[in-house]
């Protein structure tokens, strides 16, 4: 089975941390929408084998859409694709967005899930960071799209955020965990290149994230999250029991996912491509029939470095078994001694041949896996 994945790049405003493609000027919104309908069916023999089992409107702010052009996105897809097995349809969307008739609207198309960006619920960080929305509408979209029938609801906090106490961030953690969500995502806020945060951040404006404080809210968040019910499944997610997020743990896993439109990635098992991030050359390309994408085969020592990378990431962990089949016996060896190594820094346990971070080894995580890696 496969995953679609439909990048809407367009938002109210732009957020200080993000490097994603997105723009605030939403005048090619319908031309984008057009292209991306003509894009599935120009894509549609990728993946003609697969069945379908998610759909994920990702972004940018794909709550921008109205209902109608989420259901005619739908409808295309059903129409060039085997949806017999979907059971997953998530929607990224902001606080500010989901009304109560936003939601009665989204009721009656195939979205069963919510992936809603709400940061934080103080104030003074959302200010921050540039969000469009308050914490009156963040507190409130909740309850109102589960009052609505939508009871799937994933929720993204940030942590590591400049002047967020220890206390202020278990104030926001307590905030959510008393919401009814089965799901949440948490990022530690990243100043990345050509973003408003790191000009901030380099004019001296806004100090840089501090690495001590992030760690204590991780901890805390690992901590507090467990107790809760609520526990890790990944770095970054978390979930009541069989909530987890089945298109997001379908990239951990390896499997087959079409990403369409402006900036969207796709994997096939074998192949890595990518759009093009202009939603103005993506529309033109669109309209002369050409895909605006750029592809690249996978060596064997990238497919095991992402294997590495994406399994000790998880809960599940890193299979030894697996890893030794995919690698030879001086390279298993050396992975072998590493792994003995970070066990008795308490960076990691094995659990029934799979390597398992701990809760120390996971502020590691990817540091760990590139001691691992294969170079070639």
């Amino acid at each position: 089975m496969a995953g679609i994945y439909l990048h809407i790049p367009f938002c109210k405003q732009a957020c200080f941390y993000c490097d994603f493609h997105f723009s605030v000027n939403q005048d090619k919104k319908t031309d984008l929408v057009a292209a991306l309908l003509q894009e599935a069916a120009m894509r549609k023999n990728e993946i003609e084998k697969e069945q379908i089992k998610t759909v994920y409107f990702g972004g940018g702010t794909p709550s921008l859409l109205s209902a109608d052009d989420i259901q005619r996105i739908f409808d295309t897809l059903a129409e060039h694709y085997d949806l017999s097995v979907l059971q997953e349809v998530t929607l990224e969307a902001n606080p500010d967005d989901l009304t109560v008739a936003y939601l009665r609207e989204l009721r009656h198309t195939p979205v069963n899930r919510l992936s809603i960006g709400i940061q934080s619920f103080r104030d003074s960080d959302l200010k921050l960071m540039n969000r469009a929305h308050d914490a009156k509408q963040a507190l409130r979209c909740v309850p109102e799209s589960v009052d609505i029938g939508i009871e799937n609801i994933s929720i993204d906090l940030i942590y590591g955020i400049q002047g967020l106490s220890l206390d202020d961030w278990n104030k926001n953690l307590q905030t959510a965990l008393a919401l009814p969500i089965s799901h949440l995502s948490s990022y530690c806020l990243t100043v990345e290149p050509q973003t408003k945060l790191a000009k901030l951040v380099s004019s001296g404006e806004l100090p840089n994230v501090n690495d001590d404080i992030a760690a204590s809210h991780f901890e805390m968040l690992i901590e507090t999250t467990e107790a809760a019910g609520i526990p890790w499944y990944e770095v970054s997610n978390f979930a009541k029991p069989g909530m987890e997020s089945k298109h997001n743990s379908s990239y951990w896993s390896g499997e087959k996912y079409l990403g369409l439109g402006p900036g969207a990635h796709s994997f096939d098992g074998v192949k890595r491509s990518w759009n093009i991030r202009s939603n103005t050359a993506y529309i033109q390309q669109i309209s002369k029939k050409v895909l605006p994408s750029e592809t690249e085969l996978l060596t064997h020592e990238e497919k095991f470095n992402e294997y590495l990378l994406t399994a000790l990431r998880t809960r599940r962990g890193l299979s030894l078994e697996k890893t030794k089949q995919l690698c030879d016996d001086l390279k298993f060896s050396e992975i072998k001694e590493t792994v003995r190594q970070k066990e008795q820094l308490a960076l990691l346990n094995i659990q029934s041949d799979h390597v398992i971070l701990t809760t120390k080894g996971l502020l590691f995580a990817d540091a760990i896996a590139s001691e691992l890696f294969i170079i070639s």
